[in-house]
């Protein structure tokens, strides 16, 4: 049965206002999935061409924009999922590249693995070839110094950090803008992605929700596509993108499965998160906790939807 083609696509849920740019942005990007779609790509193109548009803006912490840790170093999550066989991959902690979704879904096509990490899954991507992006400049490790004073952590040891996090409000983490997007193609295959630099305050080795299947990514012909932000720990202690593709699976609209879940994500461990679901047959919902959560859809009709508050 032809479907018709449809791509969501989010630049994070936080508590700052979308910019100017950052809209254009992602207008642009799902311009770049939707046409894909249009053209017979699979939903697995479309997704991963969105995402490499984000990362590539230098707009958003993902890819070239993505954030420093506390040591000065930029490591980056990113995870893809395609739904007809359930494929997957991801990486954690690559530092380097400019497209850590790419270098994701060689994971999923190159390797019998899932997920790799650090060092070895960095001199995995550059076996590929993928495009470099430069080691943080002395400015930009001096800015992140001055972010991090603000905060009171210019020279705070791991276990007072680990303190501190803990007592942070979520308008001390939130903002730091991770991408993904969902897609549905002519075939009616659906797949999902995400791509992060992570949160503030980092921990060097830390790793969030965006690179874990079912947590920050989960993707199923059967149920659905999710793509999640917002607070990793939280949304991994409910493995959320799995609970909401469970309940799609049952039945449950994309509107009603994500406000249950976040519900239970507030509820249950004091989360905040936002999430894009889409259905396999082209319902979808896009829903945040956070005050704001930057995103929008495209079907064809029209212009790209994109605003930073969703019912």
């Amino acid at each position: 049965m032809t479907r018709h083609p449809i791509i969501l696509a989010h630049g994070g849920a936080g508590t700052r206002p979308m910019t100017g740019d950052q809209r254009e942005c992602l207008a642009n990007a799902l311009q770049t999935g939707y046409q894909a779609l249009k053209r017979g790509a699979s939903a697995l193109d479309a997704v991963e061409a969105t995402i490499r548009a984000l990362e590539a803006s230098g707009l958003f912490n993902a890819g070239i924009g993505s954030k420093l840790q506390l040591d000065g170093a930029r490591r980056m999550d990113a995870s893809i999922m395609e739904g007809r066989r359930l494929r997957a991959g991801a990486v954690a902690s690559i530092q380097g590249i400019s497209h850590p979704i790419t270098a994701a879904r060689l994971v999923m096509e190159e390797t019998a693995h899932v997920l790799l990490v650090g060092e070895p899954a960095t001199r995995f991507a550059r076996r590929f070839k993928l495009k470099r992006q430069p080691p943080p400049t002395h400015a930009q490790r001096a800015a992140s110094r001055v972010e991090h004073k603000s905060l009171g952590q210019l020279e705070l040891q791991a276990a007072k950090t680990l303190e501190l996090f803990s007592t942070l409000k979520h308008a001390e983490v939130f903002g730091r803008e991770t991408v993904g997007a969902v897609a549905l193609d002519k075939s009616g295959h659906i797949a999902a992605g995400a791509s992060t630099g992570g949160i503030a305050l980092m921990l060097p080795g830390r790793v969030g929700d965006t690179p874990l299947i079912g947590c920050g990514v989960y993707a199923d012909d059967e149920a659905g596509a999710v793509s999640m932000t917002g607070l990793g720990e939280s949304i991994i202690r409910i493995a959320v993108a799995k609970e909401i593709a469970d309940r799609l699976e049952a039945g449950t609209s994309p509107s009603a499965a994500v406000r249950t879940v976040l519900r239970k994500l507030m509820s249950r461990v004091k989360g905040s998160a936002g999430a894009l679901v889409l259905a396999p047959d082209g319902r979808w919902a896009i829903r945040h906790t956070t005050p704001r959560m930057t995103a929008g859809y495209w079907g064809g009709t029209g212009e790209p939807v994109v605003k930073d508050r969703f019912a």
